[in-house]
């Protein structure tokens, strides 16, 4: 009985070692400040929101915001490790814990939030099409039977599929393959984010945004690891009350005024304190 009892004991304690060395959700600002520096996955070529220039420097309105987490969170806004994603590997890059929080223009769905945990929003942003001057698309029926070039793993590929099952798909992985796909003209138009779309056509002429808004109107959010509610607080507060009123609008001004100009309005673009208007 008393060998027994031994037994019954170690396994209770193998069991409790083996969940104790599991990475839980609250011991992750911890582990954040003992490393020195926080993990955030963005894109590399998605310019303006999330890209590498040309010294090789991240950069874009989610770069921006990156770097005033590391400030508020590490005291140094360059204690970042920059974890380059592509839109199909968001949800993977959290879920393996490769990076701590995604900030690559995540936008809010009911099925990604069963996946992650998406903190407040930062901005608003709806689906749009690009196509080329010389063969406008004006309306989304001009493209049944032709091919929509899409990028994998976006709200693109899901709208369509489910509203638009007519319309072929041309998948790609990446953002710049997808684009240079359309420029080479192997398919009929492009849907993304209209806030790419406004702001890719702007620097290649011969292109035009010719629809604007396709569907609901959606939101861009920071995510973190299903569960890991420390981090996700943490960032709520950070949005909600750490940064200033106008910190959004700052960080518009300062990456994508520069691009956009006066062709889009802010306010349909930023969102200050997680505050949809």
């Amino acid at each position: 009985m008393k060998k027994l009892m031994l037994l019954v004991l170690a396994f209770a304690m193998t069991v409790s070692a083996f969940a104790g060395g599991k990475k839980e959700s609250g011991d992750s600002l911890e582990a954040i400040r003992k490393a020195g520096k926080i993990r955030i996955g963005v894109f590399t070529d998605k310019a303006p929101f999330g890209y590498v220039d040309a010294q090789g420097v991240y950069q874009g309105y989610d770069v921006y915001f990156a770097h005033r987490i590391a400030k508020d969170l590490l005291g140094d806004e360059n204690a970042i490790e920059f974890v380059p994603v592509e839109p199909a590997s968001r949800v993977e890059f959290l879920e393996s814990d490769k990076v701590d929080i995604i900030l690559a223009n995540f936008t809010v769905t009911p099925a990604r939030a069963e996946a992650v945990d998406f903190a407040l929003p930062y901005m608003k942003v709806a689906l749009g099409i690009v196509s080329p001057d010389s063969a406008p698309i004006t309306d989304i029926t001009q493209l049944e039977g032709k091919e929509l070039i899409i990028i994998k793993g976006t709200t693109a590929e899901t709208y369509f599929a489910e509203n638009h099952p007519k319309i072929i798909q041309q998948k790609y992985d990446q953002i710049s393959a997808a684009f240079n796909a359309l420029k080479d003209g192997r398919g009929a138009a492009l849907s993304q984010d209209n806030t790419l779309l406004f702001a890719w056509a702007i620097e290649n002429p011969g292109f035009t945004a010719t629809i604007g808004s396709i569907g609901s109107l959606d939101t861009i959010a920071p995510a973190v690891r299903k569960g890991n509610k420390v981090l996700l607080d943490w960032l709520n507060n950070e949005i909600r009350t750490t940064v200033e009123s106008d910190f959004f609008h700052k960080d518009y001004q300062a990456t994508l005024a520069p691009v956009y100009g006066s062709t889009v309005d802010p306010e349909s673009v930023v969102v200050e304190r997680g505050i949809v208007k």
